[in-house]
């Protein structure tokens, strides 16, 4: 049976799991087996996830799973999102979840924001959970790679407010490099626009993706999309499987700052 969630459309047997290692053939329905196990649980400023423009001061409760259908090798979730069943986790039901939330509401708590592994693949939890949490006016936030498919996509947005989507590079051979889809990100930033408040981040990696030409290409086509959505520049440092590389920068960061500036209204940079 084909999975339909992601471009990866990985074809699975009874019983067998995909490779986000959270999507699982039970009695012939794919459903995410990870449903409602929350490995990681806290209450954070709304601009860490990073949002700039959404509610600026206010915080929010996040929530992460385990599992992730990339393979970055810099990740720095990698305990959860390059893990599986075996991942420790605490059983949250979408009713639980919305109580935890509601309870925060006094400490400027303004929803959920669902992120640390890769949200995307838990949809038909994330699903539940947003209708819940719309339902009681209460916002819902996707920190994501974008690796969707456009229907689940579509059925999706309506119950989203808010999404920060991961745009790891603007060349197929840099998401070969993560095992993804380049045109898939884009189109998942196309359609988010139309529907919620979207914000870009790129993690820059000397290199990979620190050409100018490449900055030119990435903000002059976000630009084109709408030159007021913010784009987050992340400066990167050894992690994972990557522990032998250097950290980026500071002088890339503020060039490729300055490149992406040209276009868009609200560049932003670490350490910048």
């Amino acid at each position: 049976m084909i999975c339909e969630i992601c471009p990866r459309h990985c074809d699975l047997a009874p019983g067998q799991t995909g490779f986000c290692r959270a999507r699982t053939n039970i009695e012939n329905k794919i459903i995410c087996s990870n449903y409602g196990r929350i490995t990681s649980l806290a209450l954070d400023p709304i601009e860490k996830k990073p949002l700039s423009g959404f509610f600026p001061g206010k915080r929010i409760l996040s929530v992460g799973s385990f599992g992730c259908n990339l393979r970055c090798p810099f990740c720095q979730n990698h305990e959860i999102s390059m893990a599986g069943d075996e991942a420790q986790s605490v059983y949250m039901p979408p009713k639980t979840l919305l109580e935890r939330a509601s309870e925060l509401v006094p400490q400027g708590n303004i929803g959920v924001a669902f992120t640390y592994n890769e949200p995307l693949i838990s949809y038909e939890y994330l699903l539940d959970c947003a209708k819940l949490l719309k339902s009681q006016g209460l916002k819902v936030v996707l920190v994501t790679n974008g690796m969707i498919c456009k229907e689940p996509l579509k059925r999706l947005l309506p119950y989203v407010d808010a999404m920060n989507i991961d745009l790891k590079g603007f060349t197929q051979e840099y998401y070969n490099f993560v095992g993804g889809d380049l045109g898939v990100v884009l189109e998942t930033i196309e359609l988010a626009a139309k529907s919620c408040h979207v914000e870009i981040s790129t993690l820059i990696i000397t290199g990979k993706n620190d050409s100018e030409n490449e900055m030119r290409a990435l903000s002059s086509w976000l630009a084109s999309v709408d030159p007021e959505i913010p784009l987050h520049l992340q400066r990167f440092f050894p992690r994972y499987k990557m522990q032998d590389s250097y950290p980026t920068d500071t002088e890339t960061m503020r060039r490729l700052r300055g490149i992406a500036a040209e276009r868009l209204k609200y560049v932003y940079a670490d350490n910048c």
